[in-house]
């Protein structure tokens, strides 16, 4: 008998009816054995969150599974009613969603959710379920249990509301744990505190894991065996080990190739050309040839087999079978990157002691009664043809910092010079003029647009307000010049946003952003909702129109290997302040102050036992309301001093390109 804990065989799930129902999952097989951690990993729409819901019978109300099984044990839970599938999911099965807020209910306190999964999973807490959430809080690391039980989601942090998340599923001692991307939403910082705590619990209960991500560093973190999803297959499993050495689909190694990295900087990233096809067909060949590098005639005529080469080792390719192994050389850089690298020795924009008050309202007069110090003195510096990254926690007022320069808030103190023109001294039409120097691209690119516009009228938007562009012929020109250089059919122009993937809406919004040529770019974490693939597509699109046009960015982000890849300074923001800035080589080499360290150290690294040793922040960033007494990050800080307490550091200059703020290095 199989000491598998969860057995899925041939399974298929289908959206809709009629003839051309969708095929989200078109015949998977998996084995997921008790207290091993089991990583589905893929694109998005290629069957991951599907298959998670197919195993829990959560489906929509037009999904239904049409052939196979699901044992949990020796339990089919496709022949279990409903009234007994409410005990297993729940029970023996617990689930993490990957939206924590979405997932709690806003109007009920923490307490009283945790209670409800506890009185219908655990009837051996029956008459004292408080105890047993205290311990569920405890257990998933929550300080103050006793007060955290009567609060509300809102008042907990994105990490703490996750943790929450795991605690309702851990309510009836499940032997299976799915987790649905669960540290997508969440800072490097508080995902290594997700990640630790999972496999700490892992350890304690001996669970098995469904890990559901898109991200290769977590992947190699917390693996212990891999499997590749594509158009509702999967397309390749190994151990994880095996997996990072020799990853045998041409899907998995262009996954690889499209990581960022400081060693990819004089490359283009690999791109997946096309997008993950409409399974509303029967696909005669491969599902993957159309975007494979390697494809061949068979690929196109003939379906793959699925070929097991070795113990735990399997792949749907033709390739394999054929023994041919092919591998396509990233295309270079030209020679402009020698020359963006050296920059300009005047700065472009020149930032002095920035600072953004929110006044705080009280009493029936809402007379001031405090302010949220979002930003509180921050200085840097943007050369032309460069690009400063800033990074850090949520809440450490990166966005509003681009918005401040961009003066769509206005600062509270502070100057802000653009080429020479003071920008916080510009009112009315001075200011409106001025815009077109300085852009912004947003996280999420469809609510930064008007879903009933025209992509050509969304792109023509601004050059009607900076009355560039000529005539309507004029700049509807210019809008397909715009739409081939962001690599976009000039058929674009013509369709609604909706029309188009999350890669291509964000290449839509460089269109609207260049179509006022502007000389400054401030990007608001333009990548983070994106799988690597489309991720790679964009930071390709933004390095190569640097080198093209000169362009200088201001990259807003919480991810180092973007960073490492695209970044030539980057600056790390805590509470409103930045504490460290110099070179990307500077400071992710040799990161000084303690709070650089524990971010570096919580990044996952794309290689298994690659990992650095992570450094565990204690408790959640202060409130910008309420800063602590002295440095912001002394109750965090595993290296505090009692006279960090009592003075905010002064930044002590390391080199001409470097600083610091910390008691550490003050002599």
């Amino acid at each position: 008998m199989s000491d598998a804990l969860l057995r899925i065989k041939n399974l298929k799930t289908w959206l809709g009816s009629g003839s051309s129902p969708v095929r989200a999952i078109d015949g998977i097989d998996l084995e997921i054995k008790k207290g091993e951690t089991f990583v589905l990993l893929g694109e998005s729409g290629c069957g991951k969150s599907m298959t998670a819901l197919s195993i829990m019978r959560l489906l929509p109300p037009v999904g239904r599974i049409v052939e196979g099984s699901i044992h949990l044990g020796d339990t089919n839970l496709l022949d279990l009613p409903e009234s007994l599938m409410r005990c297993e999911r729940g029970g023996r099965m617990g689930m993490i969603f990957q939206e924590p807020m979405t997932s709690l209910n806003p109007v009920l306190t923490v307490g009283s959710q945790i209670i409800e999964a506890v009185n219908i999973h655990d009837a051996s807490q029956e008459r004292k379920p408080k105890d047993r959430v205290i311990e569920l809080l405890k257990a998933v690391g929550i300080p103050d249990p006793e007060q955290r039980f009567d609060e509300y989601p809102h008042q907990l942090s994105g990490g703490m509301k996750q943790r929450v998340m795991i605690a309702i599923a851990l309510a009836g001692r499940p032997q299976l744990l799915i987790a649905d991307e669960p540290t997508t939403a969440l800072d490097v910082t508080i995902q290594a505190q997700v990640l630790t705590l999972m496999k700490q619990l892992q350890q304690e209960t001996g669970m098995a894991i469904l890990l559901i991500t898109h991200d290769l560093g977590v992947v190699a973190e917390v693996a212990d065996r891999v499997a590749v999803m594509y158009a509702g297959q999967i397309v390749e499993t190994a151990p994880c080990k095996a997996f990072f050495q020799s990853p045998r689909h041409p899907y998995s190694r262009k996954l690889f190739q499209s990581i960022p990295g400081r060693e990819k900087r004089a490359q283009r990233l690999a791109v997946i050309k096309g997008t993950v096809p409409p399974l509303d067909q029967e696909f005669t060949g491969c599902r993957f040839a159309d975007r494979c590098d390697d494809v061949m005639d068979v690929c196109r005529q003939q379906s793959p087999e699925w070929d097991q080469y070795g113990e735990g080792l399997g792949v749907r390719c033709h390739l394999q079978a054929s023994h041919v192994t092919t591998a396509k050389k990233i295309d270079e850089v030209d020679d402009r990157v020698a020359k963006i690298e050296n920059g300009s020795l005047t700065p472009l924009l020149s930032v002095d002691d920035l600072k953004v008050y929110f006044p705080i309202h009280k009493g029936i007069f809402r007379r001031v009664a405090g302010h949220v110090r979002a930003v509180d003195g921050v200085s840097l510096e943007i050369h032309v043809g460069r690009t400063l990254a800033v990074v850090g926690e949520s809440g450490c007022g990166k966005t509003t910092v681009g918005k401040a320069i961009l003066q769509l808030i206005k600062p509270t103190d502070g100057q802000v010079q653009f080429d020479h023109h003071e920008l916080t001294t510009l009112r009315g039409e001075a200011l409106r003029k001025k815009r077109s120097d300085l852009q912004i691209i947003f996280q999420d690119p469809m609510a930064s647009m008007n879903p009933r516009m025209l992509v050509h009228n969304i792109i023509e938007e601004g050059m009607l307000a900076q009355g560039v562009g000529g005539n309507a012929a004029g700049r509807r020109t210019r809008v397909l010049e715009l739409l081939q250089q962001v690599g976009l059919p000039g058929s674009a122009a013509d369709r609604y946003p909706h029309e188009f993937s999350g890669g291509q809406r964000q290449r839509i919004c460089v269109a609207r952003v260049l179509a006022v040529e502007p000389r400054l770019i401030i990007c608001d974490e333009p990548t983070s909702a994106l799988d690597v693939s489309v991720q790679a597509q964009i930071l390709n699109l933004l390095q190569s129109l640097q080198q093209q046009l000169g362009l200088s960015y201001l990259f807003i982000t919480h991810d180092i290997s973007v960073v490492a890849y695209l970044a030539h300074e980057v600056a790390v923001m805590y509470l409103g302040r930045i504490v460290e800035r110099g070179t990307v080589a500077e400071v992710l080499d040799d990161p000084q102050h303690p709070y650089t360290q524990a971010l570096l150290s919580a990044v996952p690294v794309a290689e298994p036992g690659g990992k650095r040793k992570t450094i565990h922040l204690e408790g959640d960033m202060p409130s910008p309301a309420t800063p602590p007494a002295g440095c912001h990050f002394h109750p965090r800080c595993p290296q505090a001093m009692d006279r960090c307490q009592k003075a905010y550091p002064k930044a002590v200059s390391l080199s001409k390109t470097r600083s610091v703020s910390c008691l550490l290095l003050e002599n």
